[in-house]
Order: C-alpha cells, then sequence, then structure tokens
C-alpha cells in the first residue's frame, strides 16, 4: 500500500507543479473558476513560480520559506495555497495541507488541478470516496488540458479499494485521453501481467519506456514478463539495468530471492 501512495504522490506532485506554473498566466475563465486572476495577475504569482522551481529540485524548505511569502503579499491565490497545501503534504503536515487545499477550493472552487491535488491528498488519507469526488469533479471541467492525470489518479485510488476492474477502466480512459501516459501504461502492464496477459503486458511496457526512463519497479515487472515469455536476452539486459541502478532496492531483493527459487 505504500508504494501505491507513492506513486500517487509522483504523479500528482509532478503535474500538480505543471498545473500552478500554467495557472499563473491564465484567466479565472481558462481555468474553469471565479479565480483571483481575474482581477490581473497576483503579486504572489511570481514567489508560486520559485516554489514550484525550488520543489522541482527538491529544496522543500525553500520552497515554504518562498511560497509564505507570497501569501503574504496575496491571501487570496488560490495557486499559492495549493503549491503550500503540497508542501506541508510532503512535510507531513497533514492537517495543514488540508486547510490550505480547501482554502485553495474555497477561492476557485472549479479549478481541476487544485480539485485533482485534493482528491489525491485524500486518496492518501484513505477517504476514497471523498477522493473520488474531487477526481470526478477535475473531469467535468472541459477545459482540463490532462485529464489523464485525475484519471489515473483514480485508478490507483480504485486499486487502493481492491477494485481493480474499474481501476482499469479509469487507466484506459487516462490511455484514451493521453495515449503516451506513462503512469497509466506502467499500471496497464502491470494489470496485463497478474491477469497473464504477457505479450499486453510486454506492448505497454514498450510504450512506457518510449517516454519515460526504468525504474526499479519496471525493470523487476519486465523481468517476470520475459521469464514468462522466454526472451533470456531481453531478461538479461533488465537484469543488468536493474543491478547496475538499483542494487540495494526492493525489486532486487526480489529479483534474487526469486532466483534461490
Amino acid at each position: 500500500m505504500k508504494r501505491i501512495a507513492l506513486t500517487i504522490a509522483v504523479i500528482f506532485i509532478h503535474l500538480v507543479v505543471a498545473g500552478c506554473t500554467a495557472n499563473s498566466t491564465r484567466t479565472g475563465e481558462e481555468m474553469g473558476g471565479l479565480s483571483h486572476d481575474q482581477k490581473g495577475p497576483s503579486p504572489a504569482d511570481v514567489y508560486v513560480k520559485m516554489a514550484v522551481a525550488y520543489l522541482q529540485q527538491g529544496q522543500v524548505a525553500v520552497a515554504l520559506t518562498k511560497i509564505k511569502r507570497g501569501l503574504e503579499l496575496d491571501p487570496t491565490s488560490a495557486d499559492a495555497h495549493n503549491i503550500i497545501a503540497l508542501i506541508y503534504e510532503r512535510l507531513g503536515e497533514l492537517s495543514l495541507a488540508e486547510q490550505h487545499y480547501e482554502q485553495a477550493l474555497n477561492l476557485n472552487s472549479h479549478d481541476p488541478y487544485i480539485l485533482n491535488a485534493y482528491g489525491s491528498f485524500l486518496c492518501t488519507q484513505k477517504r476514497y470516496s471523498e477522493a473520488n469526488q474531487h477526481f470526478m469533479a477535475a473531469l467535468r471541467n472541459s477545459l482540463y488540458p490532462t485529464p489523464e492525470v485525475a484519471l489515473t489518479n483514480a485508478g490507483i485510488c480504485a486499486d487502493l479499494q481492491l477494485d481493480h476492474e474499474q481501476a482499469e477502466t479509469y487507466y484506459r480512459q487516462a490511455l484514451r485521453a493521453n495515449a503516451k501516459f506513462p503512469t497509466a501504461l506502467q499500471r496497464m502492464a502491470k494489470i496485463s501481467f497478474k491477469k497473464q496477459n504477457y505479450l499486453s503486458a510486454r506492448g505497454y511496457l514498450q510504450r512506457y519506456l518510449e517516454v519515460a526512463q526504468h525504474t526499479a519497479e519496471t525493470l523487476w515487472l519486465g523481468i517476470r514478463i520475459e521469464r514468462k515469455l522466454g526472451d533470456l536476452d531481453t531478461l538479461a539486459s533488465y537484469e543488468m539495468l536493474l543491478r547496475a541502478k538499483f542494487p540495494d532496492s526492493e525489486e532486487m531483493r526480489a529479483f534474487e530471492d526469486s532466483s534461490k527459487k
């Protein structure tokens, strides 16, 4: 469960960050709600962008300092509240995170980036029904440019509830929205493997590798797929990459344990 929760976090960190960067230059109408941006640029915008940049570099403390300054200048910036909520969530300050997510939605209740971010937060807190309501609300915004994100998060949330059929439906919808969305491709590769559709699993993994780099998880999945399909050369290639790049990973230990059997 921890691995799935972390996957949610990865999706929503990258896409919320991208969304907030975009939002700071959009009008309220374009974001699908009544935001401060309708009145013109916010003095918090520059601090939102700086906080995003520091977050992308992993400098969470500096990002927090910058976004706090942005909120001092404009406490009505929905983007700033969204970013500080994300930061507080990463720091484990869950009560503060929720307060700021709710404030962001109070300021811009139709913003799909905020709805998706808050839905992801609720899902990691096992508040699945509430989470799904927020994902669906994000998807109802016809101007949402990345519906594949909310759909994939909804799928991960369904997986957490062991509703794998619904999860697959969401992942397929995500790929219809964006055929190259890597997390949905990875998820479909795993689902296909579990269903013993090994050629399909290989196909999804190959599509994933066209748009993303291998992780320990995808290498271990690839190893198991090629064991079933009997491609020893590809299996050996995956094994070498796993040993070289992720020697201390759980996946490396799983591979070694499986090799002893």
